[in-house]
């Protein structure tokens, strides 16, 4: 009798008092260390080199050393901006493309030994790895593989040289957190290629820092993202399928690696690199041109609020500072990071879901909203779609969502939709695929006292660990600056009733400055600075700065190959969404491939821009070329032979090109020698212009 009592009364006990086990990891998983890193969300690239004193995204290897001489280098003033500016660590250019080095290598003569900075003595890895020390950052390193120095370039022997100079690197500055290796492939000072041995590198690598996260197309420890635009892809997976694979030109397409792939084989997270300025290396040229903080903002939602971590390059500037331009916007970027998501309002709040993992409450809803990631909500396993609601209590403005899901576990949730209560029904806000360690949205303000989440879709029972709920401030939109080809300026903005004021001297605008009333003709060029203003200039936008040239009104298309002239006029129509180009037909169109220009009139050019098509694609773009000028349309004189537009494929911007010495011209010719991507014999351009000024 006693024992069926005792049956009975456990049988009365509630299913919640029955515990159930967690659920069993699914796929890929990340290593603790992974884990960690995508933890870190931001930090900071520094390009720096002799590249910063010659104006050159990818320098040659033949400049003299005692160019790099920053003469007010100060290593803890990058440490002290990058911990200013939430960033959690700080990855240098070691070594570059052209093979100059940093630290005083053994195993090279191209270093800062050789260099006028400290007349030989200084140790650029050196400094900053202890101010990342004193500061609390993780220090990390680029070393590219490519050396357009050394002279063993291309031959067995320079493998190990590579091995012996990582060996030197990673054994001499303390913990390296990420290694970063650029699958950057091209000759070296011998006209020769180099077929990397990137197992040697590797086990050098695991050999002295066996946590080290390491870098590439392929990983193994985090992927390129596949652009420098900071654009995450809306699905990002952070597994990839990389058996098959390697490299530079053999890794996954573009594409894949912006998205990863569903239920790949390897946990290899996506990293975003993107510079804070249109190149790489610093260039007083674009002191003026630092991203705008809508623009950084924009950059943050696409990286880190897709499944990301961004890595925002700031580069040195000549003296060996990071510039005031660039320290200002990084601290106006932390600021408004921190006011966006400094409450949290879903945190402590009421959550409920329609499965609970067990009915066990260490899986329940309320793990969402208690801020620790280590606690997490869960289904059953046979439950792929469920949804979970917060309560807010009252209405409350709101315009961001933060989901993220617990990695440890693996990467689950295939897509969700979110929605919010407007009093008498869910409305839906946004609808979207993957999560991955952190998904964030935007959205125009709202009021609303309930936000649900729906899992519609998942590979396992979804495991997620917190829902944030914020009200971000709202940004003053940017006015925007345009130019006809006739030389007319128009400023507009999506602001409701602005006062737009404007400068053409380089000056700050004011609500002293012009007023733009109406377009303007503004042919012979300059900079253009203009700023929104409402409320009496109580607030304003940020100011955006434009710089033209002479506009090509007068011109025309003289001659070129295998497209009609008025197809060429795109390249002069100062539209950058129009696109010239050659014939795409396999075989009828071979390198090289011309296109002349009459400017009209005679012009004492300092260079000339090329805008490379501006619509995601790559293909017709140019790699290497020749630029020619002339009086007579006639009479050539070649000005640039066999140059290249270095990191173009990667980064599409507007390449603009110094002369040595001005060129008196009426005519131009440039000839596109090859394109970015070498199988393809044709050639595009959105836009060729001339530099006056």
């Amino acid at each position: 009798m006693k024992k069926l009592l005792f049956y009975l009364v456990l049988s009365s006990f509630p299913l919640a008092a029955q515990k159930v086990n967690p659920p069993a990891p699914y796929g890929a998983l990340p290593s603790p260390q992974q884990v960690q890193w995508q933890q870190m969300e931001y930090y900071m690239f520094i390009h720096f080199g002799p590249n910063t004193f010659t104006n050159q995204e990818w320098g040659h290897g033949d400049e003299d050393p005692k160019v790099f001489n920053p003469t007010r280098l100060d290593a803890r003033q990058w440490a002290r901006t990058a911990k200013a500016a939430g960033m959690k660590a700080i990855i240098i250019t070691a070594k570059h493309h052209d093979g100059f080095c940093l630290w005083p290598s053994k195993f090279s003569n191209h270093t800062v030994r050789e260099s006028a900075w400290k007349n030989g003595q200084g140790d650029v890895l050196r400094e900053l790895s202890n101010a990342c020390k004193e500061y609390g950052l993780k220090f990390g390193v680029y070393l590219s593989p490519w050396d357009r120095n050394h002279p063993a370039y291309g031959t067995p022997e320079y493998n190990q040289i590579f091995a012996n100079t990582l060996d030197e690197v990673l054994s001499s500055y303390g913990e390296v957190f990420e290694q970063w290796f650029d699958g950057a492939n091209g000759e070296g000072p011998n006209g020769k290629r180099q077929e990397y041995d990137w197992k040697l590198f590797h086990s050098v690598v695991f050999k002295h820092q066996p946590k080290t996260i390491i870098f590439s197309d392929i990983g193994p420890g985090c992927r390129w993202m596949g652009n420098e635009a900071g654009i995450a892809g809306e699905t990002n997976w952070s597994t990839l399928n990389t058996d098959g694979f390697g490299m530079g030109a053999a890794a996954p397409s573009t594409s894949v690696l912006n998205t990863g792939n569903e239920n790949g084989k390897y946990w290899i997270p996506a990293e975003v690199d993107v510079s804070i300025r249109p190149g790489w290396f610093y260039s007083p040229d674009t002191d003026d041109r630092v991203k705008t903080l809508t623009h950084l903002m924009k950059i943050y939602y696409s990286s880190v609020g897709r499944n990301s971590n961004l890595l925002l390059n700031v580069p040195v500037s000549r003296e060996g500072l990071i510039h005031p331009n660039d320290s200002t916007r990084l601290m106006e970027f932390r600021k408004t990071l921190d006011a966006s998501f400094k409450t949290n309002l879903a945190r402590g709040k009421a959550a409920t879901a329609s499965a609970v993992r067990g009915k066990d409450k260490r899986f329940a809803a309320s793990n969402l909203v208690d801020g620790n990631y280590e606690s997490y909500w869960t289904t059953d396993d046979a439950v792929r779609q469920a949804s979970l609601v917060v309560d807010l209590g009252r209405p409350t403005a709101i315009n961001r969502v933060v989901l993220q899901e617990y990695i440890p576990l693996g990467q689950r949730v295939k897509s969700f939709r979110v929605e919010a209560w407007d009093g008498s029904k869910y409305v839906q806000i946004d609808q979207q695929t993957t999560i991955g360690y952190k998904r964030i949205l935007v959205f125009p303000t709202l009021k609303t006292a309930k936000v649900r989440v729906t899992i519609l879709d998942a590979n396992a029972c979804p495991v997620l660990s917190e829902v944030g709920i914020y009200k971000a401030p709202e940004l003053l939109s940017n006015p925007e600056i345009s130019r006809t080809r006739q030389g007319v300026v128009t400023i507009s903005s999506d602001v409701a009733d602005p006062v737009i004021r404007y400068t053409t001297d380089g000056t700050e605008p004011t609500m002293a400055s012009t007023r733009y009333t109406a377009p303007f003709d503004y042919a012979k060029g300059g900079v253009i600075k203009a700023k929104a203003f409402i409320k009496n200039g109580a607030e304003s936008s940020e100011t955006i700065p434009a710089s033209f040239d002479v506009a090509p009104a007068n011109w025309s298309v003289v001659t070129t190959d295998n497209a009609s002239r008025s197809a060429a006029n795109r390249a002069i129509d100062s539209n950058p969404r129009t696109l010239w180009q050659t014939a795409r037909q396999e075989g009828s169109s071979k390198h090289p491939h011309e296109l002349v220009i009459n400017l009209g009139e005679s012009l004492s050019l300092k260079g000339f821009t090329y805008t490379p098509r501006q619509d995601g694609q790559t293909g017709g773009t140019i790699y290497q070329y020749s630029f020619y000028v002339s009086e007579n349309g006639i009479d050539w004189k070649p000005v640039l032979e066999n140059q290249a537009f270095a990191n173009i494929r990667n980064n599409p911007v507007k390449q603009e090109v110094a002369f040595a010495s001005p060129q008196q011209a009426r005519f131009i010719k440039l000839v596109a020698l090859s394109s970015v991507n070498e199988k393809e014999h044709w050639a595009s351009a959105a836009e060729v212009g001339v530099m006056v000024h």
